[in-house]
């Protein structure tokens, strides 16, 4: 029999250690994984660098708690509930961290790129913007780019040698140490099952060196086989597993329980300075575990946004809060 893979949520923290390359699962307020991310805070980690197809919520808070030290995204907030990330904007102004700007679709193909083991993707996206100007090679501005876990170069541009289609651009595959998925249900041997839409789990889980999966709940390996076609990434792309119900919690997990607005409104409203991120991070992070987190928040709280199983979003909460 294979050895387990359950870990717990302090463990699965640890293994992500200072300098590492990060990244996750889910899009912009869904699905992220803030037991572990909170975690991370609280085990104080630093220099992290993080790679992602897209920003939120996760990147906020690490970004504000000083954990990171290179983020290489597109985007990042709240959606409505922020609509941009105040404590990246004010780490940049202060220099205290480096933001190496790609497109959406280029953070994609780097993925979809890592993830087939391709060093490169092969894009027109972008073409013709400022995000190809060398002026704002941050990485290379800062000397980084070793070739190793930071790509030579940014971007490399060539003509189309196949059907004459014309200049395309050469994107760098993501290299990461690790990744982190929040997910619905992962069986006992790895087998993860998304329910609604997957994002890039698929190709984050494929790209990293480990990935740990934490699931609102760990399922025989067997219930997950008798309907093979739905499940999302195989066992063997999985290395570490952990239960945490409401894991995600502010950010929403599709089936089960809606997104906390409030509470990132609460946190967009308080965090743009630092000492008013270090005021809700004494409240809400430092001096918790997941358990006492959720005893804070009280049960009223998360059954109001606990999701109708016949129509997957909650009947109580009202959207846009």
């Amino acid at each position: 029999m294979a050895a387990s893979k359950r870990i717990t949520l302090q463990q699965a923290a640890e293994i992500v250690k200072n300098g590492s390359s990060l990244t996750f699962s889910g899009f912009t307020i869904w699905r992220r994984p803030f037991a572990i991310v909170y975690e991370l805070i609280r085990q104080r980690r630093t220099g992290l660098h993080l790679i992602e197809v897209n920003g939120g919520p996760q990147t906020e808070f690490l970004v504000g708690a000083g954990c990171v030290e290179i983020w290489e995204s597109c985007w990042v907030g709240h959606e409505l509930y922020g609509k941009y990330g105040a404590n990246v904007s004010r780490k940049v102004g202060a220099k205290e961290i480096i933001v190496e700007d790609y497109s959406h679709a280029e953070m994609l193909f780097r993925f979809t790129a890592g993830a087939s083991g391709a060093p490169y993707a092969v894009t027109q996206t972008a073409l013709g913007t400022d995000i190809h100007n060398p002026e704002y090679d941050m990485l290379g501005r800062a000397g980084l780019r070793d070739g190793k876990r930071i790509a030579k170069q940014k971007y490399v541009f060539t003509e189309d040698p196949f059907f004459g289609a014309g200049a395309q651009v050469l994107v760098p595959a993501a290299k990461v140490d690790v990744a982190i998925l929040c997910v619905q249900q992962v069986g006992e041997e790895g087998t993860v099952r998304v329910s609604g839409q997957y994002y890039s789990d698929p190709e984050v889980a494929r790209t990293a060196d480990i990935t740990i999966v934490m699931a609102e709940e760990i399922v025989p390996e067997e219930y997950l086989r008798r309907e093979a076609d739905r499940n999302t990434i195989a066992t063997f792309e999985v290395d570490h597993i952990l239960e945490c119900p409401f894991g995600a919690h502010p950010t929403g997990m599709f089936g089960r329980y809606d997104v906390d607005g409030p509470l990132l409104k609460e946190f967009y409203g308080r965090t743009r300075t630092q000492e008013g991120f270090d005021d809700f991070a004494k409240e809400w992070i430092f001096g918790h575990d997941q358990m006492s987190y959720l005893e804070k928040l009280g049960w009223p709280r998360m059954l109001n946004l606990r999701a109708n199983t016949a129509l997957n979003y909650s009947v109580r909460n009202k959207g846009g809060n």
